[in-house]
Parts: C-alpha cells; sequence; structure tokens
C-alpha cells in the first residue's frame, strides 16, 4: 500500500504535514466515491492509521490524513495551540486544498479519532465548510475530567494558557491489545504534553457539540468504545440520544478500549464504517 507524505502551508504560514494514500492508477474512475480526511486524537499523529487508510482504499475513497498543530511532523510545540480554534482552522484549510482535486460529484467525508472525533464534530456545529459525512470514533465529546482537573481547567488557561503539562492519559488502557500499547510507548512521534488553552478547547468545545445534537443535520457515523478509560464514553452517548436518527447513526463497541480501530476485535468497527460508507453512496 502506498503512501507519501507532502508539507503543506496553513493559513498563517505554518507547515502541515500531510499523508496521503491514494488509490491505484488501475482503479475505474467512475468507481472511485471520494476522499476522506482522517484526523488523529490528543498526542499521537496520522501515520498511526495507515491500516485505517487501507479499509477506506478498499471502499473505494482517496484517503488523506495529517498531523495536527503540535503534533508529529507537523510545526508547533508539542501539545500547544496558539488559538482557542487552531485545530479547527487547520482542518479547514485541509479540506479547501482536498476539494481542489476532487470532482464535484465525489463525496468528501472526515473521520475524526478521540480528539480529532472532536475537532470533526466541532468543524460541523460551525459549519465551517460543506461535508458529506462524519465518521466520530470515540470522540473527546466529554474527557471525563474529576474535581481536581476541573480545577485547574478553571485557573490555568486565564493564567498560563500555553504552559504544558502532562495529558495524564492511561496509555495501558489505550487497547485491549498489548501489541498496540507498546508501540504506542515506543513511537518516536506520539507526546504525552497538553497546554491549558487545548485542554479548556477540548471540554468546552465538547459541551457545545453536545449542545447542538438536537439540529445535527450531517450524515454522521458515531462508533465508541463502551470500556473507554481515555474519555467518558457518557459524551458519545448524550450526543447520540439528543441527535435526530435520521442524521446520526450511533454504535457503542461495549468491552472495547479506547482504540476502537487497533482492538483485536476490530474488523467489527471496520464492518460499521463500510456498511455505513456504503449506505451514504446509495
Amino acid at each position: 500500500m502506498e503512501s507519501y507524505l507532502s508539507p503543506f502551508t496553513a493559513t498563517d504560514g505554518e507547515n502541515i504535514a500531510i499523508h496521503d494514500w491514494p488509490l491505484p492508477d488501475i482503479w475505474p474512475e467512475q468507481d472511485i466515491k471520494g476522499t476522506v480526511i482522517i484526523v488523529h486524537g490528543l498526542g499521537e499523529h496520522a501515520f498511526r492509521y495507515t491500516h485505517v487508510a487501507q479499509q477506506l482504499n478498499e471502499a473505494g475513497f482517496h484517503v488523506r490524513a495529517y498531523d495536527q498543530y503540535g503534533h508529529g511532523e507537523s510545526g508547533g510545540s508539542r501539545g500547544r495551540i496558539p488559538s482557542e480554534m487552531r485545530l479547527v482552522d487547520d482542518l479547514a484549510d485541509v479540506v479547501d486544498d482536498t476539494r481542489r482535486n476532487m470532482r464535484p460529484t465525489q463525496q468528501l467525508i472526515l473521520l475524526g479519532h478521540s480528539m480529532g472525533g472532536l475537532v470533526v464534530a466541532s468543524f460541523v456545529r460551525q459549519q465551517m465548510r460543506p461535508v458529506d459525512g462524519i465518521i466520530l470514533s470515540s470522540p473527546a465529546l466529554d474527557p471525563g475530567l474529576n474535581a481536581v482537573q476541573k480545577l485547574l481547567l478553571s485557573v490555568l488557561p486565564r493564567i498560563a494558557p500555553n504552559l504544558r503539562v502532562d495529558n495524564g492519559l492511561k496509555v495501558d488502557k489505550l487497547s485491549r491489545d498489548p501489541v498496540v500499547v507498546q508501540a504506542y510507548k515506543s513511537d518516536a512521534f506520539v507526546h504525552n504534553k497538553i497546554s491549558g488553552r487545548l485542554a479548556r478547547f477540548i471540554a468546552d468545545e465538547g459541551a457545545r457539540c453536545i449542545a447542538a445534537a438536537p439540529k445535527w443535520m450531517t450524515p454522521t457515523l458515531l462508533i465508541y468504545a463502551g470500556a473507554d478509560a481515555l474519555v467518558n464514553p457518557a459524551g458519545s452517548r448524550a450526543f447520540a440520544a439528543n441527535a435526530p436518527n435520521k442524521w446520526v447513526q450511533a454504535r457503542c463497541f461495549d468491552a472495547m478500549y479506547h482504540e476502537i480501530f487497533n482492538d483485536p476485535e476490530k474488523a467489527r468497527v471496520f464492518e460499521s464504517m463500510h456498511a455505513w460508507l456504503a449506505q451514504q453512496a446509495s
């Protein structure tokens, strides 16, 4: 499976690293359904989604994924954002660039995991750009803060928004597959930093997206882990309960940990994704 890495310049001049997994040239043009843009989670990077890109290629989609600001091979201090909506603005830039190379009849789908799921949901909530559908994987709609974390979050972003601290992710609870956990721990492009401003964005924007659920009008597949110890699955349940069934299809994988695409039973997750994509194309 071939992929290539290319630099991209965001609106403010900062470098954003983009990975592309195009369909092979032998793929019939009339069978290409469109492009999926993957938005990764906190502390990780886009290349961890190579196996997801392969599944999407098999479904007839070109795939793009990018390292978010302060992550992977993109610019910016690790775990820091210079403005509240920086990550959402970067997604808008990538969407605009992707649209330039698409036919009008092709679909543009966004897939976001964890913090990336929140960025995608925020993008849709704010109606930044029209898209044909979104897939939210264990989105960080409720970060599951304890009382001490809530207290710190009420103070830190005001007095030191750029101060970076350990993000506190329970790495051993990423996946039920120990190989995935060890690979994450050994990955040089993974970091454990988060700033007060980024933490504030996650906490505030998750609540805003849940509040916006009753008026949701974008085709959405919400797939999340029932045994998630990194984000509170109650956020996904609340979003699903409040959103119109016409637009939002939700499925909880009860026994899975946070990274459902990296679970020993991930085939079940991919089956749900493929079925939803086929439904959107019909």
